[in-house]
């Protein structure tokens, strides 16, 4: 295998080993009559290492992963929740509105032809282009699942915090600082706003005070 950027993260060997465990599971037929899990999971790794991401990188791939983990226990079916982590961000580029969308048509389009069922694949889609919006109806396990696995990051401590909202701001380094300040503004009101960050009773037990207090920190630094 070449020399790549993605393939010099130090979990690399780990994050392919967990997506060729999941895959195999998740395949409708015999290990031996279904695709290679491998050249799937290599894609999905160069996607999430490419040069311009500072946030939705190689790490938040991890992230993710490991707090839907921490979660389990909420999911109904948590491979299913694992599969829609791996494609949610797998389409990336900060100058375009459409990514969740491209990354729930590459997810159809690989995981069919990696021989996951239909049902299945159609659910992890539907996860996917929940990330959109982050707002999964009651009910929704796998739904809330994923999407508090996505925003734990707004719990993390100051320090972590600020490195994701520096890493953020880099991301749209393109982006002039009055126009970002003013969107990024926009969205942290629109967050806070929500009845609730966090679904799982979990997430709202852990993470939403100190999210609340996280984005509401933010948005003041914004408007000094």
């Amino acid at each position: 295998m070449p020399h790549t950027r993605a393939a010099a993260h130090h979990r690399y060997d780990a994050l392919l080993a967990e997506w060729t465990e999941l895959l195999r599971r998740c395949q409708s037929a015999a290990p031996d009559d279904a695709p290679d899990p491998v050249p799937y999971g290599r894609d999905l790794l160069e996607r999430w290492g490419e040069p311009q991401r500072r946030y939705h990188t190689l790490d938040h791939l991890g992230d993710v992963l490991a707090r839907a983990t921490e979660l389990t226990a909420y999911a109904d079916d948590p491979d299913t929740v694992a599969l829609a982590a791996w494609f949610h961000d797998a389409v990336y580029r900060p100058d375009r509105s459409e990514n969740e969308e491209r990354s729930a048509d590459l997810a159809r389009r690989a995981l069919r032809e990696a021989g996951v069922t239909a049902d299945r694949t159609d659910e992890v889609v539907r996860l996917v282009r929940l990330t959109i919006t982050h707002d999964p109806a009651p009910g929704d396990a796998d739904g809330e699942v994923l999407c508090d696995a996505d925003l734990a990051v707004l719990a993390g401590d100051p320090a972590s915090y600020a490195a994701y909202a520096a890493a953020v701001r880099e991301e749209y380094a393109f982006v002039p600082d009055p126009d970002f300040r003013a969107g990024r503004a926009g969205v942290l009101r629109q967050l806070l706003a929500l009845p609730h960050l966090f679904r799982t009773p979990y997430g709202q037990e852990r993470w939403e005070r100190t999210a609340r207090r996280n984005l509401t920190t933010e948005l003041e630094l914004l408007e000094a």
